[in-house]
Parts: structure tokens; C-alpha cells; sequence
């Protein structure tokens, strides 16, 4: 019999202690000897420098372990919300899921973002309430916490005990036992449970927490509920049972409770990895597997994160193929490959995120590709990073295997200019930028005629993530300018139509287009021209390079024109002409159709989440409102001071240093796009 694989993600608000409970789960597996800790820039998966520098989850760590005859691969995935498509990107590759709560702050900003994310992907999902081992934190008011905040019953399967103010041992429900540390720090069973002074009271908790767990698995499983009505008691196989069932409703949450500081609670949550999540899906027929995550590695190249879908031996991989298993920054060779199963892989040719590669005779070159298409016009396609498809093909397009596209998700709110500082590295530049955006969905580089790049980020970490690893990674030696705001242009009215030809030797072309505004806050860049539908695909895919292009750039150079339906009327063009004969033509021919009395600019508007000591509260909000920010929710305790507010994001730069001044260290928050405004400077 095959040994069961599992895939599992750790998510978390930055600071809910995530990593530092990965590092406790590869202890307990015996995959380490000791947790490193992200304190001290010594927690295994955060391998790279900027990671061990920052205290902080940049690319998502991929390890491996056993326990109770599984298969587990293990992806910690940031917290920091700079780098979400990360996370977005490893729940495509999962079956479960650990979301960490700490009992310091609750549910915070992530922690919700990260459980729709879980509950939208269909990922099983089980809850670790961490920083138990600080006593003045509470796990009632944390699970009370989670019900409102998350809408759902968490089902409480471990409860800490404490002996002089110190966490000393764990109750596991389940199985009604009690766990301790050995000398080396492992939990183990505590065999002389029996005899210790409080036994008796641990017993009833124990069974309060039990029955309370019948209760709810009764509403999945009718033997449970037959029994737990007659009174009768009910065997704790059965109730796994249920609780398998209820693990994959939408009402409950199986729930664990512990420290991963302290290395409490952690036995029982690994052993719940192994008995509550499903099994590995039965993928299509004849593919080899599916790009997960693409690195680079300094003397090695490109790599490919890849779940493999089918079991093969070494002798039958397809040609260049090369298998390994991903330990931190080492890639150790394997000679078989498991479906189910995540290797590092390295390819004959460049992959693509989310990409199926086929197992056949052309397997270098068949693969799926996302597309995407206006559904709800005729005559329309939406034009998108992926390559235009006419609408006759979508129905097929949509059965395949491609993933959704995830850099959709993604607005880049900032847009950085950098340059060579030497003008032979031009080359070398170009290609390393162009392969870090292929590993980053959310990072989009923008080419411009003077000799120059505009990185477009999600915010200032990932940018300052992203030089550091330009020049240690790649070698590249550039010169960054200060990050700016990334605003959008948005059309005033409808415009047009405009004329422009262009001739180059005997190759002649023109074109007739106009454009309106779509309804809404509709940010695509749709196409509509009936007459080209049999129109060669080089010509449809020059024009739409030549759009989306223009519209990248934008008219004033602020940002991108989104939101906008171009329609041609008239394309006229001789045979053999080029793609960049027909993008200049159609370029041309947007400058001249929208002009800059045609556009309003639009900036994007944070939601600012923060608490802080309540001495402080009068100094910190006062500054968010000196930095044009509206508060629209203040909470407090007596202890802590609670405030949300909308603050523009021209205004919200280097906000990290100066609460830091404010509050002398004690304030923590959090930042999410919360859309865009009509701009008032």
C-alpha cells in the first residue's frame, strides 16, 4: 500500500508566530533537531537573507516530514500582505490548511483575508490559537473572538493547563490523555497522569470538551446522533469519524490550542494534519503535473516548484526532465516521482505559473495556457496579460486545466524607475527583471524607450525585497529613484473615432477606433471589432499589444488608463506586414484618440487597521488625521486602543518609521487597498 501524501499551507497575520510553528512542526517530526527561531534569523524555511533579516515570510518555504505513515509536504506561506499572491499560489497546490491565530491580538486583518482565501479555494482548514503561553491571554475570549470575526464554530480539540503561571502540559480530547515535555522538548504522553492532585478536574474537562464535540459531530454523522440521544457513550473512533465530516462543512472549524514558542499543542495538531484533510485529487490523464512557483537559484538557473500527477520511475521521466526534493536552498536528487507528490523540478524550457505540462510525445512544448474573454458581448474580448482567444473557443478554453489568473488580483499601487549603472548590464538587467516578474504575479516590469524600467509593486516591502535580490541573486548592479504612487486614469467620456496611418516601404496600414468608459469600477481594456474575427491571429494580436501597452503607460504618466472598451471601426493593413509595424500604428493612433482633458486621475485609498497602547492613542490618531485620514471605527479596552481609517496612500510613505517615533515601538498595524477616489491634488 502507498503511502498517503498531504499537502498543508500555514497562513497567518504577520506576527500570529507562523513560522515559528512550522519550525516546532519539523521538530516534532524529526526533520530538525532543533527549532530555529525567527528572532534570531534561524528558522529553516525562512532561508533567504532578506527573510532571516526582516523577522518575516517572503517566498513560500517548502519542506517535508513524516508522521503516523503520511506524507506530508509543507508550505509556509508570508503573512506581510505585499506578498499575497504567494499565498494564492500555494493554495493551488493544497488539500489542507493551518490558519494561526494568536491569543495576543485575535483575529486580525490577515488572519481574515487568509480564511477567505481558504474558504474561496475550497481548502480544508484547521485553526491554531498560538501565544497560549502567555497567561493573561485568553483562549475563551480568542475562540468568542473567532466565531464573531470568522463566522464559524471553532470545535475546540486541545486545551493548555498551567502550574504557576507556566504553561506544564496539554489535554488532547480526542484521545483523553495528557501530554508533556520529554527532556529533549518533545511532547510526549504523560503516563502518570493518573496519580497527579488534579487528575480528577483535568478528567472533567476533558469530558466537557468531548461531549461538546459529540454535540456538534452528530450534526454529520447518524450513529453519533443516535447514541449521543440515548445517552450512550460515544467511542472516539466514531467520533473521528464525524469530525472528519464536520471538518469539511462551511459552519464548524476543528480548532487547536498551544504555543509554538513554547512548544505546546503541537503533536495534536500534527496529528489532526493526519486525520481530518483529503486526499490528493485524481488528476487528468496523461499529465505529467502542474507549476506551482518558479525560483532561481545563483549557479543553477530556474527552477520549478511542480506537483507531480502521475507516479513515475526515473527511467520513464521525459527527456531534460530533472526531479529533486527542496530542503531550504538545497535541491537533493530523487529517482522516482509520486502523484500528489511537490518537487523541485528543472525543465528543457522556461514554465509558467499555474502551468500544466502533459506527459506525451511532445511534452517540451504541449502545456495550458490561461486565457480570458468578455462573456457577455459578441463582438468583445477582454485583452489581458495572457494572449487574446477569440470567443468561439472559449468554451474549450474554460474545460482545460489552466489556472485562474492570479496577477489579476493584484493592482500594483506603486511604480519605481531603475536603471543601469552601466550601460553594458542593459542585457543582463532586462532578462533578470523579466524572470523575477515570471516568479512574482503580483510584479510587473514596464519598458521604457529612454533606457529606463518602471517596476511596478504591490507596496515598499516587496520593492525593497525585489532590489536586494537583483543584485545578489542575478548579479545586477542598478540605480533605483524613490516609489511613487501608482494612480489610475480613468476616460471622462466616450472619444473618437481617431484616424492614423502608417507606411513603412511597400507595407501600408490604417485604422479608424474610438473608446468609452466602462460602467462601474471595471478596470479591464476590452476590444470590440466584429469585422476582425477572421482576421489573422498575428494581426489581433498586434493590436492588442499596441493597446494594452498604451493603456499601461497611461496619458499623464501617473499611472495606467483602465476601465475602457476600445472599439475598431476599420483595419486596414497589406499582406506581410509585422507585429511592430501594426503596435506603432495602433499606438499612434491612441495618442491621437485620448488626450489628457480626456482623463481623470483616481488615487488609491488604504484601510489602515492599528492599535496601540491607549497613552498614546490621542498622538496616533492625530497623526492619521494629518495625513488627510479619515477614522471611521475607535475601539478600546481600558488597555489598548483600537482605530480603523481610509488614509490616501500618496500619504501613508515611511508610515512604519514614524508610528514607530510616535508610540516608542508599541503600535502594530496593518494596510489593504480599499479602492480608488477621484483625486483631489
Amino acid at each position: 500500500m502507498k503511502q498517503p501524501i498531504r499537502n498543508i499551507a500555514i497562513l497567518a497575520h504577520v506576527d500570529a508566530g507562523k513560522t515559528t510553528l512550522s519550525e516546532r512542526i519539523l521538530f516534532a517530526a524529526g526533520e530538525i533537531h532543533r527549532p530555529g527561531r525567527v528572532e534570531d534569523g534561524l528558522a529553516t524555511m525562512d532561508y533567504m537573507p532578506e527573510e532571516k533579516e526582516r523577522g518575516i515570510t517572503i517566498e513560500s518555504g517548502v519542506a517535508h516530514f513524516e508522521w503516523k505513515n503520511t506524507w506530508f509536504n509543507f508550505i509556509d506561506t508570508p503573512g506581510h500582505v505585499d506578498f499575497g499572491a504567494e499565498v494564492d499560489m500555494a493554495l493551488t497546490a493544497v488539500e489542507g490548511a493551518v490558519l494561526v491565530v494568536s491569543a495576543a491580538s485575535g483575529v486580525e486583518t490577515q488572519t481574515l483575508a487568509s480564511f477567505r482565501k481558504l474558504r474561496e479555494s475550497r481548502v480544508h482548514t484547521i485553526l491554531f490559537v498560538n501565544k497560549l503561553d502567555n497567561p493573561d491571554y485568553s483562549l475563551d475570549e480568542t475562540l468568542i473572538n473567532i466565531e464573531e470575526a470568522l463566522g464559524v464554530r471553532p470545535v475546540l480539540m486541545s486545551v493548555p493547563q498551567f502550574k504557576n503561571g507556566k504553561m506544564c502540559a496539554m489535554l488532547d480530547v480526542l484521545s483523553q490523555s495528557r501530554l508533556v515535555h520529554s527532556e529533549s522538548g518533545a511532547e510526549v504522553l504523560d503516563d502518570g497522569w493518573e496519580s497527579d492532585a488534579g487528575a480528577a478536574e483535568e478528567r472533567a474537562l476533558l469530558k466537557k470538551y468531548y461531549d461538546e464535540a459529540v454535540e456538534f459531530a452528530s450534526n454529520f454523522d447518524d450513529e453519533i446522533l443516535s447514541l449521543a440521544l440515548e445517552n450512550k457513550p460515544v467511542p472516539p473512533k466514531m467520533l473521528l469519524r464525524g469530525l472528519k465530516a464536520l471538518a469539511a462543512s462551511d459552519e464548524y472549524v476543528i480548532c487547536y490550542a498551544g504555543s509554538a514558542l513554547e512548544g505546546f499543542g503541537i503533536r495534536s495538531l500534527v496529528t489532526a494534519l493526519s486525520f481530518f484533510l483529503p486526499e490528493v485529487p485524481t488528476f487528468g490523464e496523461n499529465e505529467l503535473g502542474q507549476v506551482i512557483r518558479l525560483r532561481h537559484f545563483r549557479g543553477v538557473g530556474e527552477i520549478s516548484l511542480f506537483r507531480s500527477h502521475v507516479d513515475l520511475l526515473r527511467r520513464d521521466w521525459p527527456a531534460g526532465f530533472e526531479f529533486s526534493r527542496l530542503k531550504a536552498n538545497m535541491l537533493l536528487p530523487v529517482d522516482e516521482i509520486r502523484s500528489g507528490d511537490i518537487y523541485a523540478m528543472v525543465s528543457p524550457f522556461e514554465t509558467e505559473l499555474g502551468q500544466v505540462i502533459y506527459l506525451d510525445d511532445n511534452c517540451a512544448r504541449r502545456m495550458s495556457r490561461q486565457t480570458k474573454f468578455d462573456m457577455t458581448e459578441s463582438n468583445s474580448w477582454y485583452l489581458s496579460e495572457a494572449k487574446v482567444q477569440r470567443r468561439e473557443t472559449r468554451d474549450e478554453s474554460a474545460a482545460g486545466n489552466a489556472a485562474p489568473s492570479i496577477s489579476e488580483n493584484y493592482l500594483p499601487l506603486l511604480q519605481t524607475r531603475v536603471e543601469c549603472v552601466r550601460t553594458d548590464d542593459y542585457a543582463h538587467v532586462e532578462r533578470s527583471l523579466s524572470v523575477l516578474a515570471r516568479m512574482d504575479p503580483s510584479f510587473r516590469v514596464q519598458k521604457d524607450d529612454g533606457g529606463f524600467w518602471y517596476l511596478h509593486t504591490v507596496g515598499e516591502v516587496q520593492l525593497d525585497v525585489l532590489l536586494a535580490r537583483l543584485k545578489r541573486e542575478f548579479g545586477c548592479e542598478v540605480r533605483a529613484g524613490s516609489p511613487e504612487v501608482r494612480w489610475q486614469e480613468r476616460l471622462c467620456r466616450e472619444v473618437g473615432p481617431a484616424e492614423n496611418t502608417f507606411q513603412i516601404g511597400p507595407h501600408k496600414m490604417s485604422i479608424s477606433i474610438s473608446a468609452s468608459p466602462l460602467e462601474g469600477d471595471a478596470h479591464d481594456i476590452r476590444l470590440s471589432a466584429e469585422f476582425m474575427e477572421k482576421a489573422p491571429l498575428e494581426i489581433l494580436a498586434g493590436v492588442r499589444s499596441a493597446l494594452l501597452e498604451s493603456t499601461e503607460v497611461g496619458v499623464l504618466g501617473k499611472g495606467p488608463l483602465v476601465g475602457v472598451r476600445f472599439e475598431v471601426h476599420r483595419f486596414e493593413w497589406t499582406e506581410g506586414a509585422l507585429p511592430p509595424m501594426i503596435k506603432k500604428c495602433c499606438a499612434d493612433a491612441v495618442a491621437k484618440l485620448v488626450k489628457p482633458a480626456d482623463v481623470q486621475l483616481y488615487e488609491p485609498v488604504m484601510e489602515l487597521s492599528l492599535e496601540c497602547p491607549v497613552n498614546f492613542a490621542g498622538l496616533v490618531t492625530g497623526d492619521i488625521q494629518a495625513r488627510e485620514g479619515k477614522v471611521k471605527e475607535i475601539e478600546g479596552d481600558g488597555k489598548t486602543h483600537f482605530l480603523k481609517a481610509d488614509v490616501p496612500l500618496r500619504k501613508i510613505f515611511g508610515y512604519a518609521t514614524g508610528v514607530r517615533s510616535i508610540s516608542k515601538g508599541t503600535a502594530l498595524y496593518s494596510m489593504k487597498l480599499l479602492g480608488y477616489r477621484p483625486a483631489t491634488v
